[in-house]
């Protein structure tokens, strides 16, 4: 089915039916709630701590120990689709970037996927800041990823070094 066929049915609808049909979404599905919620009162600010501590969790969760990269992929992922300011986006895809090389910092080395991960969000971080023109807001947070990796395994730092410069000449 496509949207058109639920936007003609939607259009049958009077006023209080769509009312009891959002509320019945909003009952039923927190992502729906979740949005809505942020639709009503965006409150950016406590959307983005929110988000952030999924991130976090997602590295050092407040059960057990292990960490879980798709929790934190996911946070991203569900945070984007609040459309947030781009500035709050980037900076959360860098407190994953941040949280993983903490976290490596206090257990010792991983593996390769765990790397990957974080080499593929700092380079989509650096997009994202060099689209919207915020490269410079972000510099000094950026180049600390890169010193506290310095002595980090399987060529982690090499590659987020690459990307780094990529985006910054160092003239």
């Amino acid at each position: 089915m496509s949207f058109t066929t639920v936007k003609k049915e939607l259009n049958k609808l009077d006023k209080a039916k769509l009312i009891a049909l959002m509320g019945d979404l909003y009952k039923k599905h927190k992502n729906v709630q979740e949005y809505l919620d942020h639709f009503a009162n965006p409150d950016e600010d406590a959307l983005f701590e929110k988000y952030k501590e999924r991130v976090i969790q997602a590295f050092f969760p407040l059960r057990g120990w292990d960490y879980d990269l798709r929790k934190g992929k996911q946070a991203i992922s569900d945070f984007r689709k609040l459309e947030p300011l781009p500035w709050q986006l980037a900076d959360l895809m860098l407190v994953y970037v941040e949280t993983g090389v903490e976290f490596t910092n206090q257990f010792g080395d991983i593996n390769e996927t765990f790397y990957n991960s974080l080499e593929s969000v700092y380079h989509q971080t650096l997009k994202l800041l060099k689209k919207e023109r915020l490269l410079p807001k972000f510099e000094k947070r950026l180049r600390k990823v890169l010193t506290d990796t310095s002595d980090m395994g399987w060529g982690f730092h090499d590659t987020l070094s690459d990307y780094f410069f990529e985006y910054f000449d160092e003239a």
